[in-house]
């Protein structure tokens, strides 16, 4: 291989491992800025994000609560409703902590809160707290509504934990947020 197709090779692996909004050598000086800040995890165990660790649980039991609440529509069986209480009360204690190490990790570390990602992957993550809360709530106070009504939240709160999946994965893909070593080193 010669010097020059060696140097090209080296400058699109460059292009390819950083996001354009994130390069140390973007022309607008304040993009610049953002891209040298800090990205690493302020809440760790040997160097892994706890946040990323916690997000499965709550993810997890949202989709799960979907799915009871659909066998609970298609077979009309108490075991079934008894299960989604169980399952949105989890979804919502476990988004919940999850919440908290997420909200700290935004404001500890720099890096982080400069990206506007971090602040679309926030505000998801707290509509689905929300919406988990009034799902779990209503099977705790008015089981009766968990059709059509439960039925309704758990898709709502499904799709609002893949918008905040997203917007998660691309501040762990596209920025690096998290990650022991960046594509800078």
């Amino acid at each position: 291989m010669t010097d020059a197709s060696q140097d090209q090779e080296k400058i699109e692996l460059e292009q390819e491992e950083t996001p354009p909004e994130a390069r140390d050598n973007h022309p607008n000086p304040a993009i610049r800025a953002v891209a040298e800040k800090d990205i690493g995890s302020a809440i760790a165990v040997a160097g892994h994000p706890i946040h990323a660790m916690m997000v499965h649980f709550p993810i997890a039991l949202v989709v799960s609560t979907l799915g009871v609440d659909v066998f609970y529509w298609w077979t009309g069986d108490a075991f079934w409703m008894r299960v989604g209480v169980w399952s949105a009360g989890a979804a919502f204690a476990f988004g919940v902590l999850a919440a908290i190490v997420g909200t700290i990790e935004l404001l500890a570390v720099p890096g982080i809160r400069v990206r506007v990602a971090s602040w679309n992957h926030a505000v998801a993550a707290m509509v689905l707290v929300a919406i988990s809360g009034a799902n779990a709530g209503l099977r705790l106070f008015a089981p009766e509504l968990i059709l059509p009504n439960g039925l309704i939240m758990s898709a709502l709160a499904s799709m609002a934990a893949g918008f905040a999946g997203w917007h998660g994965g691309k501040l762990v893909f596209d920025h690096g947020v998290g990650l022991l070593i960046s594509p800078r080193q």
